[in-house]
């Protein structure tokens, strides 16, 4: 069984926590791919080289780093050069063979690069982007990694993809981690963030939605604000994918497998399903109300 797991890169996740976890796992005999971002780190790297960060909203209401050809550089030093580096040695140190790398490495992540962008400014018009280094996942080659976990290494990816044409670009860490989770086939994808799951109301911890089928996720998508919208996103696409369950949250790796954050899967336990209906019930009133 091979676990995938992405950890976010905004400010405030337990990376270190994370890593020990990843340790036990791997000592288990658990196969285990590991993704990364690194949105802190870069949005920090941005300010201090005097190009800060820009991010655009979609019309369909998805934010998103705007990637001009100095902010990749920025961006591939954050990932590529300080984070993944990092997360290898980390594990190193707890005894796990980590293989860094980036999507670029060995056609590992082929990605088609956005001809253009639509962005929609503070006024509502749409703005037409065309020099934006950001991509879709088309291709990932799963053998490379099936390679590398046969030979028991642990991959380590950072959000870095090769374009048809050979240029490097920006993906979205949540929606790659589906994407190598639905190449190899993955039991599991768990996205670690610094947020404790799905809530049905943003302001009340209490209406944490631990779980959601699979065939009803859709329902619960408007309600994601910010980066959740990203993360659901990527859930989706790994369960059609034929990912068998997505986790999100921020607890420990081992209690957010177990449950402890937002379960999105093909089959939920109907006791889980009726402990959790009250909940369900805010978001179809919620739902109906919009």
């Amino acid at each position: 069984m091979t676990l995938v797991v992405k950890i976010g890169g905004g400010a405030g996740v337990a990376t270190a926590n994370i890593v020990q976890e990843i340790a036990r796992y791997v000592a288990e005999g658990q196969r285990v791919v590991l993704l990364h971002g690194g949105s802190d780190l870069t949005n920090t790297l941005s300010e201090q080289l005097g190009h800060p960060m820009r991010m655009i909203t979609s019309p369909s209401g998805m934010t998103s780093r705007y990637t001009d050809s100095e902010t990749l550089q920025i961006f591939a030093m954050a990932v590529a050069g300080q984070i993944n580096t990092d997360l290898v040695a980390q594990l190193q140190q707890q005894g796990v063979n980590a293989f860094g790398m980036a999507g670029v490495d060995g056609r590992l992540l082929v990605a088609r690069r956005k001809a253009v962008v639509r962005s929609v400014t503070p006024e509502g018009r749409v703005q037409i982007l065309r020099d934006d280094y950001t991509g879709q996942i088309e291709q990932v080659n799963s053998g490379l990694l099936e390679y590398l976990l046969d030979a028991g290494y642990t991959p380590v990816i950072a959000p870095l993809a090769l374009s048809h044409q050979g240029e490097r670009l920006n993906v979205d860490g949540d929606r790659a981690a589906a994407a190598v989770a639905s190449a190899l086939h993955a039991e599991s994808l768990v996205i670690m963030t610094n947020v404790a799951g799905l809530l049905a109301d943003p302001q009340d911890a209490s209406t944490l939605i631990r779980t959601i089928p699979a065939d009803q996720l859709e329902t619960y998508m408007s309600y994601a604000k910010g980066r959740m919208r990203k993360k659901l996103l990527g859930a989706q696409e790994a369960l059609q994918g034929g990912v068998e369950r997505v986790c999100i949250g921020s607890a420990s790796l081992q209690d957010v497998v177990n449950g402890a954050g937002t379960m999105i899967a093909h089959t939920v336990h109907e006791e889980a399903a009726n402990q959790l209906e009250p909940v369900h019930t805010v978001v179809r009133e919620m739902v109906s109300l919009s």
